[in-house]
């Protein structure tokens, strides 16, 4: 037996612990995805109807948010609850084992999350409504027909004043988004969360997310796979002014 035959004999690995080696490497490249790049969620609610149904299977990337960069106007993001937000039901994780398991490695969907879409950023002003229902951020008005959901509202802004009031809410606190779901009449979203004319207990500035508590943007509609697209921001984003100072 030659010298280096012997080093490659003296190398090899019981089949059991190349199996060890191999699902540990795996376990550490998913929890590394997990924390910077990709993770999976679900869609907890009918919130973001039309386009996310409830129990879709969602993936989201972090890589849009590194460093200073923070979530844009018309993202759809995902965010941990700012408190209050979500009901027991909806903020319990998964109670399998095993889903458990594959939930801390980013595998499986967990729980005590929000869908929702980002109306205004830092310094946005938001009015609702136009004559044609809309809304409007930083004076420029939103067609948002291709995407949201009225129901039997009049409005794309309900959940204030029913459509019967205009509204308004801004400018947006520094480091904070204000986000609504697309079915905009059963959305728990920012503007169920402003106070309601002649409110007497209602603390303003509940209703804006801190941005600190967006995991990521929603780049995929993974499952079911007869619905499975790429996410991407609306155009009627793309013109919404900056803030005047």
């Amino acid at each position: 037996m030659t010298a280096s035959s012997r080093r490659s004999k003296r190398k090899q690995l019981p089949l059991w612990q190349e199996t060890i080696l191999l699902l540990g490497v795996a376990l550490v490249l998913a929890i590394v995805i997990k924390t910077f790049f990709v993770q999976a969620f679900y869609i907890p609610s009918e919130s973001m109807e039309p386009g996310l149904i409830l129990n879709d299977r969602i993936l989201i990337q972090k890589v849009s948010y590194w460093g200073d960069d923070q979530p844009e106007r018309g993202d759809v993001v995902v965010f941990k609850d700012p408190g209050g937000w979500l009901p027991p039901s909806e903020s319990a994780g998964p109670s399998n084992p095993v889903a458990k398991v594959m939930a801390k490695i980013g595998l499986y969907p967990t729980g005590g999350h929000l869908v929702k879409r980002v109306i205004g950023v830092a310094g946005d002003t938001i009015v609702c409504c136009d004559d044609k229902g809309r809304l409007s951020v930083n004076g420029k008005a939103l067609d948002e027909t291709a995407f949201v959901r009225r129901g039997d509202r009049s409005c794309d802004g309900p959940m204030v004043t029913d459509c019967k009031e205009d509204w308004t809410v801004g400018p947006i606190p520094e480091g904070h988004i204000f986000v609504m779901g697309d079915n905009r009449s059963r959305s728990a979203d920012s503007s169920a969360k402003m106070c309601k004319p002649n409110a007497t207990e209602c603390v303003p500035g509940d209703e804006f997310v801190p941005v600190d508590l967006v995991v990521g943007k929603v780049f995929v509609l993974l499952w079911p796979a007869d619905r499975f697209r790429w996410n991407t921001r609306p155009a009627p984003f793309e013109d919404v002014p900056d803030p005047s100072p």
